[in-house]
């Protein structure tokens, strides 16, 4: 069964109507103020994929894709988790220069979440991937970058608060940057989500960096695929949701794999049949552009910016029984 929290006194400021005017509102503000500051250009995405070309995301390894058959072809297609990969050959495929990049509509069904107030079987997400140079594939690059994710987020919300006045969200625009590691050290008796509860309280808005490896515990602060993001030069973006009174983390995102880092960690990874894929053998060989790239999360941007208690307020999906009656008795109303 999912859970649900019920934050005490909870009452949406926008009726029902209300908050899907804002929602799309929101959704035609962030974007062009996402273009702008990453100078993207949008393209359409496939909501399936051949599970033969490597070009699905293999998130944390464990999640099962939702598969079916065509009957045309008589081959089975997978829809996609998200589109780290598919991205990357696109970017090659329209030609885009270093400086270029694309964003997407990403849309996908992860039938294994575990569901909750931030937690759905339906993911949306603004998925985007931008060309670098090998001199810009750096951690102060990546910093860059996550400081202009940022600062288009906060530009969203003052401009809803402008048309919605009774919205009483507020965000800092200062970005606290953290590593996995430094933030072990900092809390070594919590566990991951904890740790990022605490710093986040404490300075509101942050990117947690260099996540998927192993940290000294001997444990990673979470789980990575070993063939989008470089390890060391990823991170998330979170931010102090003060309805939940918890971390949000709105993106994940990173400088991708180039051949060494790739090389590395599908070793680590026990990973190395994945060289005989199509993905892998052209970026091995070193076909594939430079990149940084990410998803930011339709839903749950939707619910920060909104002031909303869970992400069944901002989206259709499907919800157990005794969740949908809690949340009715209390107010929350789930599309």
């Amino acid at each position: 069964m999912s859970k649900i929290t019920v934050p005490k006194g909870y009452k949406s400021v926008l009726t029902m109507y209300e908050t899907q005017t804002a929602i799309g509102l929101l959704k035609r503000t962030f974007e062009e103020k996402l273009c702008l500051a990453l100078h993207l250009k949008r393209v359409s995405a496939p909501l399936f994929v051949d599970p033969t070309t490597g070009l699905n995301d293999d998130l944390s390894g464990v999640e099962r894709p939702v598969r079916f058959d065509l009957k045309e072809t008589g081959k089975d297609a997978v829809v996609v988790h998200s589109l780290a990969k598919w991205k990357r050959m696109a970017l090659k495929a329209y030609g885009f220069s270093a400086g270029e990049g694309l964003y997407t509509d990403m849309n996908a069904i992860r039938r294994d979440e575990e569901l909750d107030n931030l937690h759905s079987v339906y993911t949306d997400q603004w998925d985007w991937e931008k060309i670098i140079t090998r001199e810009t594939r750096t951690a102060d690059y990546l910093k860059k970058v996550v400081q202009g994710i940022v600062g288009a987020i906060c530009d969203t919300l003052d401009f809803l608060k402008c048309r919605y006045p009774q919205l009483d969200v507020t965000l800092c625009r200062t970005v606290s940057f953290i590593t996995a590691q430094e933030l072990e050290n900092l809390y070594p008796k919590l566990s991951p989500e904890e740790r990022e509860h605490a710093f986040v309280k404490e300075h509101k808005t942050a990117f947690i960096m260099q996540i998927g490896d192993k940290l000294q515990s001997g444990k990673p602060h979470g789980n990575r695929a070993p063939d989008y993001d470089d390890w060391s030069l990823n991170g998330d973006i979170l931010f102090w949701c003060d309805v939940l009174g918890c971390a949000m983390e709105i993106s994940s995102m990173g400088i991708r794999v180039d051949e060494k880092a790739l090389d590395e960690q599908l070793k680590k990874a026990g990973a190395d049949d994945r060289r005989a894929l199509p993905f892998h053998k052209a970026l091995l060989s070193g076909e594939l552009p430079l990149t940084i790239g990410g998803g930011i999360g339709q839903s749950r941007l939707s619910m920060l910016l909104l002031g909303k208690a869970h992400i069944g307020e901002v989206q259709v999906s499907l919800w157990d029984e005794e969740t949908q009656k809690i949340a009715k008795e209390n107010g929350i109303v789930l599309l």
